[in-house]
């Protein structure tokens, strides 16, 4: 079948939701890739005349034939599609059911994960979606149309960039209407003017001069349509930008009035902490006294005097050390030594007077009449001989316990046995 926008609509008629019709019809729109603007045209057109599943089915088409363009490497349609997809995408998604809808988001993200087309169209494809999904949510007052790339949001953009959103929408639009406009026009320019070609007859050389005068004045008309919304969508951006050097500027004041007080604060924290370690009470009073940036030059400029007045400070008060005296300087470890020209006075009788309590709860006294004389220390010979030991202890025990149960009989009371054994090792007594 010869090409021409009669054969291309008919294709388009005999199409069916069927992979079999799908892969046919593509297979004859990639063998004519040098028409590919024109049929993209006659299928946008056949797109919009279409109703309920025929659409999805039109959708299903242009997949088919944008992944084979794309993986043989003949991007024609690809080209071709790009201008008018975001626009075909929204027609069909618009008026679709739930189903529908979500089957062509489905096909969007695939689109995407492959990157059949540039991030750009790829944007705008899921802008569109992205709105009229916030649309229908603001009208059923729910979430029930969400859009799978909101990312879980209400939103479909920051603040910042909604009121551009419906300027890249426009302008996507004016690019879809410009695009087969201009082909059309510089197609029949080219061969209406083609010198290669015979001449035809003055009414129809005149018949196409009038066709191509329409078409270029279509043509123009697009142009300057896409033309004024690119521009508004340019304002857009730069209001944008000039919005941000704006806050940039004023962070950037910000930012170095921050490390001015930063350095500032940490020229003073080293003052203060020299002032510690010194231990100087002067320093330290005037580094941590009222502090101000607008004095701080002047305490700069009176280093030199405080430098001066620091000789004049008084001395430090001697600590004493804190290592205890050696335990010999203490407690001698020899034992004392008397010389002969020592006098040493006896201890005086008062400072018996705890041990004459003690000795009369005893039945004795240390009356100086009835106690033997005090002998000075000095004086004192102890005995070497270990023969005269226990009669010296017996003698002494006698003298201090002289009148202590006197009388009586000390084993009085005990058995006989531990009676006698003491008394033989008293010595007999």
């Amino acid at each position: 079948m010869a090409y021409n926008d009669d054969a291309v609509r008919a294709k388009l008629s005999s199409l069916n939701e069927t992979s079999d019709s799908i892969s046919t019809v593509a297979q004859w729109i990639m063998f004519h890739r040098r028409h590919a603007n024109r049929t993209c045209t006659v299928w946008l057109e056949k797109l919009r005349e279409a109703q309920g599943i025929k659409r999805l089915t039109l959708i299903y088409l242009a997949n088919e034939v944008v992944q084979q363009s794309k993986f043989r490497r003949k991007e024609d349609f690809v080209v071709a599609f790009s201008p008018i997809i975001a626009e075909a995408t929204a027609t069909v998604y618009r008026a679709a059911t739930t189903d529908v809808q979500e089957k062509i988001k489905r096909t969007t993200e695939v689109w995407s994960a492959r990157k059949i087309f540039d991030k750009t169209i790829q944007d705008t494809i899921e802008a569109r979606i992205v709105e009229m999904d916030r649309l229908r949510s603001e009208k059923k007052g729910g979430l029930l149309g969400k859009s799978l790339f909101s990312g879980g949001s209400d939103a479909s953009a920051p603040s910042e960039l909604q009121p551009l959103i419906p300027l890249q929408i426009a302008l996507s639009k004016a690019n879809a209407a410009a695009e087969p406009a201009t082909t059309t026009a510089t197609q029949d320019f080219d061969k209406l003017t083609d010198s290669s070609k015979p001449a035809p007859s003055p009414p129809v050389y005149a018949a196409r001069l009038s066709a191509l005068f329409k078409s270029l004045s279509s043509a123009e008309s697009a142009v300057a349509e896409r033309i004024k919304t690119r521009q508004d969508l340019v304002d857009g951006l730069e209001k944008l930008l000039a919005t941000n050097r704006t806050a940039l500027d004023k962070e950037k004041a910000q930012l170095s009035t921050i490390q001015e007080r930063r350095e500032t604060i940490e020229r003073k924290k080293t003052e203060v902490e020299d002032a510690i370690m010194r231990g100087g009470a002067a320093a330290a009073a005037a580094a941590t006294g009222a502090f101000s940036p607008l004095t701080e030059t002047a305490n700069g400029n009176n280093n030199n005097n405080n430098n001066n007045n620091t000789a004049g400070e008084p001395e430090r008060p001697k600590v004493e050390e804190l290592t205890p005296p050696p335990t010999e300087s203490l407690t001698p470890i020899q034992s004392p030594k008397f010389h002969h020209s020592e006098q040493l006075s006896p201890i005086p009788i008062h400072n018996f007077t705890s041990l004459d309590h003690q000795h009369q709860h005893l039945g004795t006294s240390l009356d100086p009449r009835t106690s033997p004389p005090t002998v000075p220390y000095h004086t004192q010979q102890p005995s070497h001989d270990p023969r005269h030991a226990p009669a010296a202890k017996k003698r002494k025990l006698e003298d201090e316990f002289e009148g202590f149960g006197a009388g009586e009989d000390a084993m009085a009371g005990l058995d006989d046995d531990v009676a006698e054994l003491l008394r033989a090792e008293s010595g007999g007594v």
